[in-house]
């Protein structure tokens, strides 16, 4: 795969979980550089719609070249969701898709900071137009907030080290770059995972704060349950255990019915329907995917119906 270049991963399964209906209104809550949203478009009619979301305004950019009068791009990020559809006269929606964490053109292009790859300004924010970069937050922030985001959102046992050597080198200059951080997190670490550079943890922990990932994730969930009309499915693409973790138990709770209190004289007929219905298994990319793209790895698809509950 080529630097700049983005292969959607899970495409079809993603697509095909929504069930796409040719007059249905649907969103794709990542656009991304477009992939789900094309095959979204290309399954619907000329009565269907389709509004994207993206936080990036380069990918907001390519949306917008996009000259489809079903479809329609909204620079801000998916957590908004609810608001945006509202202002937008959308009521309830026949799919949402949402494709989580970082793009590929955002990981390829140096300038973002997102990659210890490149030499480049510690920035990793996902929209460029607000909020702290990562550089800002690492200049200000306690050791013990530093540790405590490597640990809870890169799951690095020595986030304690590496927060103590930030704090100790931004003493004598400002930690600036991607390869300053780097070098820093790989001189704290001491032992190294196989083929799996010792800053990968850090960078991913920093980018999920940065961007408040987990929170827009965990913010965004409820709100799909309460857009989808009856019948209407909700695809989720997550690519590592945290994200994973959110969408599994938020879909499995939602699967089930209120659970009442034991020994209660209630008829099977008599409990309350959960609101969604859980459709298939996770779906995992083919051994041929991951060949073709080694980043859809870790790539997990979880689809879930809307039920007739109110």
């Amino acid at each position: 795969m080529s630097p700049g270049s983005h292969q959607t991963v899970l495409l079809n399964d993603a697509v095909d979980g929504l069930a796409v209906r040719a007059d249905g209104v649907y969103v794709d809550g990542t656009f991304g550089r477009g992939g789900h949203s094309r095959a979204i478009l290309a399954r619907l009619g000329s009565a269907g719609r389709l509004i994207a979301f993206d936080r990036d305004p380069q990918a907001v950019a390519v949306g917008q070249a996009i000259a489809d009068p079903r479809f329609t791009i909204v620079h801000g990020a998916f957590g908004a969701m609810g608001a945006h559809l509202a202002q937008a006269g959308v009521g309830r929606v026949d799919g949402i898709l949402l494709d989580l964490g970082v793009s590929s053109p955002q990981l390829d292009e140096g300038a973002r900071g997102f990659s210890f790859r490149f030499d480049a300004p510690l920035d990793m924010r996902m929209d460029t137009t607000k909020g702290s970069t990562a550089a800002e937050w690492l200049a200000t922030a306690a050791a013990d907030e530093i540790a405590e985001v490597i640990r809870n959102y890169g799951e690095e046992r020595f986030a304690k080290q590496i927060a103590a050597a930030i704090v100790a080198a931004r003493s004598r200059q400002p930690v600036h770059t991607t390869r300053e951080l780097a070098a820093l997190v790989a001189a704290a670490v001491p032992t190294r995972e196989p083929r799996q550079d010792p800053a990968t943890r850090t960078f991913q922990a920093l980018r999920i704060h940065v961007n408040q990932e987990l929170e827009e994730l965990s913010v965004v969930l409820p709100q799909c349950v309460d857009l989808l009309a009856a019948r209407g499915r909700l695809a989720v693409i997550s690519f590592h255990s945290l994200e994973d973790r959110i969408v599994k138990r938020f879909l499995r709770d939602a699967s089930q019915a209120d659970r009442l209190p034991a020994r209660l004289p209630v008829r099977a007929s008599e409990l309350p329907t959960p609101r969604l219905r859980l459709v298939g298994r996770a779906v995992r990319p083919s051994e041929a995917e991951v060949a073709a793209n080694p980043r859809a790895r870790s790539a997990v698809l979880r689809v879930a119906e809307r039920t007739e509950a109110a």
